[in-house]
């Protein structure tokens, strides 16, 4: 069996820590509070031949523009240049971002650049959906990936890419310009599953109530599975975000829904301690069979009349491995499930295949997920 497939068998059965709940903040995100993209268009330059070639118009062009705000006048298709690239630069702008502080920032090549390392990208606008610049990029590139190369005899020579050399990070790379449009909550706070569960909706509603709730008065609804609304206390009127410090620090005894994720493009499965099985018998076995076909050439002898022929001979064989199975018992756990099929010798694939069947049999009490 596959070692990796059974050191995480190993680590799903064994007996779990006693439950101890999850916090409000790992749960839920605050409805306002969030990230926003930010996009630019740039030029990396400084790069040792490995730039943009002819072919790719629009790096000169911008080359050209920025020469001419510095007050430089060239004709672009005079331009013959090896050591620039066009790229884009992304970013991520945290809720309540303040003008001054820096972000990361992330550089990736759009023309036929071969590699960035090395380069400097010029200062770049970083633009919001609104259109609007909230930060401004600028530094040197860091990539996680190189070309090595080799030259060989007459001018010939071969190279060697590890990684991605064309995308790169700028670590603090930006500054923003402009606040970012988050919303403070006041008044009423709306708090957002992650995972949408009417179970954890009313579990966090039940939580927050039992905490900041008084007689008559009950701050949080669960609106829907994905949704709890929660009015801000009249102790804490002016005080929001004191308010959300001690919110985000409940504890919450969440409920996970029984499922099976399987990768099989890697032979990947990871199961809950919660997956039951039905009352189930499994057989496996494999059973092999092989045609062969084998040309005889019957050749004439020297100076006779006779016909070179070509004579097929097939021989078929049948190979049947000896059935496998294992009886599951009603209520059956998934520990009980891995140890059973590992007992019959079942590889990662077989037991992909089992679950799949198990599935479409209506054995297995569990959300079967393929990714």
């Amino acid at each position: 069996m596959n070692l990796r497939f059974l050191a995480i068998l190993l680590f799903l059965v064994a007996p779990p820590a006693p439950a101890a709940g999850t916090r409000l903040k790992d749960l839920v995100s605050i409805e306002g509070v969030r990230d926003n993209q930010l996009v630019g268009y740039g030029l990396v330059v400084g790069l040792n031949g490995t730039g943009d070639k002819v072919q790719t118009v629009f790096s000169t062009q911008s080359l050209t523009n920025l020469l001419a705000r510095m007050g430089v006048q060239i004709n672009p298709t005079l331009i013959l240049v090896k050591n620039i690239a066009a790229v884009l630069v992304t970013a991520n702008l945290p809720p309540f971002a303040q003008p001054g502080t820096r972000i990361d920032i992330t550089v990736a090549a759009i023309g036929d650049a071969s590699n960035l390392q090395g380069g400097i990208l010029i200062l770049t606008p970083l633009k919001g959906a609104d259109g609007q610049v909230y930060a401004a990029g600028q530094g040197s590139v860091v990539t996680a990936g190189f070309v090595a190369k080799r030259s060989g005899a007459g001018g010939g020579g071969a190279s060697q890419t590890v990684n991605h050399p064309t995308a790169g990070r700028i670590p603090d790379g930006a500054i923003i310009e402009k606040l970012a449009p988050s919303i403070a909550p006041e008044g009423r706070i709306k708090l957002q599953l992650r995972l949408a569960d009417f179970t954890n909706a009313g579990r966090v509603s039940i939580a927050i109530n039992q905490k900041f709730g008084s007689e008559g008065i009950q701050p949080a609804r669960a609106e829907n599975s994905a949704l709890v609304s929660v009015d801000v206390p009249p102790a804490y009127k002016g005080k929001g975000v004191e308010f959300l410090g001690e919110l985000e620090n409940l504890m919450i005894e969440t409920d996970r829904p029984a499922r099976i994720v399987v990768n099989e493009r890697t032979g990947t499965i990871v199961m809950g301690k919660d997956v039951r099985i039905a009352p189930v018998a499994i057989l496996q076995g494999n059973l092999t069979v092989e045609i062969q076909t084998t040309l005889n050439v019957s050749q004439p002898g020297p100076l006779s009349k006779g016909q070179t022929t070509v004579t097929p001979d097939v021989s078929v064989t049948a190979k049947e491995e000896k059935a496998r199975n294992v009886v599951l018992k009603q209520g059956a756990s998934v520990e009980e499930l891995v140890r059973a099929l590992t007992a019959i010798g079942s590889t990662a694939r077989d037991i992909i295949a089992i679950l799949q069947n198990l599935k479409a049999s209506g054995a297995l009490e569990a959300e079967l997920e393929v990714i």
